[in-house]
């Protein structure tokens, strides 16, 4: 099976083509800024990056039209549960309109989509379009969907296609059943998610969009309520701009300058005071977020596994796994590998092994 992966990122696509579980590969298409400047929203890109992942299948000699299959990154769309997800006219719709928010993961399906029309056009042929575990999955249990404010409901909107993926290779890796654990899965990226998996399904975790839970490289986290009331009032910031420093210029960028843990990990190693105390300021809370999620399984976690970027800093992983220790065993995935995650996913709906789901929402 030749499938096709579309994962648009806010300056760059990345596209990979697998044969099976194989590689054939896997690029990214940098986008500047000057040409992305003439789009007013990210829907008004599709063209161009359209344009530009059939431009790299050819140069790759690859033939779009012997695809079997194409899978993109879910969009900010309806809540859904986890799985694998045809791409139908209402998600397309939801995709357009960014249901849940403007992003380029919105572009993801539409493109998809699209490639596979035209493959129809040319020869006839139907292939599958999908996507799998987007940002917005939603398994929260009731009871973490209370705030505390009545106008106010907690959302679901973390690494989903990671954390399950990771999850899932734990429980392959140990000859266990995912259905049957509870693990605390960390991804430590540009955001950081923090979810609990009770029994296959992510009953609680932190919204990593809107920058909930510990801070990260670019996202402030969970604030004292007054001292963002105070900011929002002050006079010296529109709506927009309090946005952009809570979850663009937040977290260690705001202290530090940087966003780049090799950066902070670099001032560390050179004895800077501010950096050392920032990083391990970043381990505490994220410490704190899982003694506090593995409460809701009664302190029963089979595991807590380390993901992401920033997983690759051994003093930031070492800190973190210090502290939770007597929790559960850890255990360290560095990195991400969302491209193989969306084909291995795509192969496995095809394939019969995961069921293919309808969005009707």
């Amino acid at each position: 099976m030749l499938i096709l992966v579309i994962n648009p990122g806010s300056t760059s696509t990345k596209i990979a083509v697998y044969e099976d579980r194989r590689s054939l590969f896997v690029t990214t298409l940098r986008h500047s800024v000057e040409e992305l400047a003439p789009f007013k929203n990210i829907v008004e890109q599709f063209d161009f990056r359209k344009g530009e992942i059939l431009k790299a299948l050819n140069t790759n000699n690859i033939d779009f039209s012997s695809l079997d299959a194409v899978i993109g990154r879910g969009g900010l769309i309806k809540p859904i549960p986890s799985g694998v997800y045809r791409v139908n006219n209402s998600m397309l719709e939801d995709c357009r309109i960014g249901f849940m928010g403007e992003h380029a993961c919105n572009l993801g399906a539409i493109i998809a989509q699209s490639i596979a029309d035209e493959i129809k056009a040319k020869n006839g042929k139907v292939i599958p379009t999908l996507i799998a575990d987007p940002t917005v999955v939603d398994e929260l249990e009731d009871v973490a969907r209370i705030s505390g404010h009545a106008l106010i409901e907690r959302t679901s909107v973390f690494h989903a296609l990671n954390q399950k993926a990771i999850a899932k290779r734990y429980a392959k890796e140990n000859s266990l059943n995912y259905n049957d654990l509870n693990l605390i899965v960390v991804h430590l990226g540009g955001g950081v998610s923090v979810g609990i998996h009770k029994k296959g399904k992510v009953v609680d975790v932190n919204n990593a969009l809107h920058g909930e839970g510990p801070f990260s490289p670019e996202r402030a986290g969970g604030l004292p309520t007054w001292g963002v009331i105070d900011l929002c009032f002050s006079g010296n910031y529109s709506k927009n701009e309090v946005i952009k420093l809570l979850t663009g210029k937040g977290g260690v960028v705001s202290y530090t300058g940087t966003n780049s843990f090799m950066e902070l990990e670099k001032a560390v190693h050179e004895g800077d005071k501010k950096a050392i105390a920032i990083e391990k300021a970043f381990s505490y809370q994220i410490a704190k977020e899982i003694g506090s999620l593995a409460t809701v399984v009664n302190g029963e976690v089979d595991a807590i596994l380390i993901t992401g970027g920033v997983a690759h800093n051994k003093g930031v992983v070492d800190e973190i796994a210090e502290r939770v220790k007597f929790i559960a065993s850890v255990k360290v995935y560095p990195g991400e590998d969302e491209m193989e995650a969306l084909a291995f996913n795509a192969l496995a709906a095809i394939n019969g092994e995961e069921e293919i789901l309808e969005y009707n929402f």
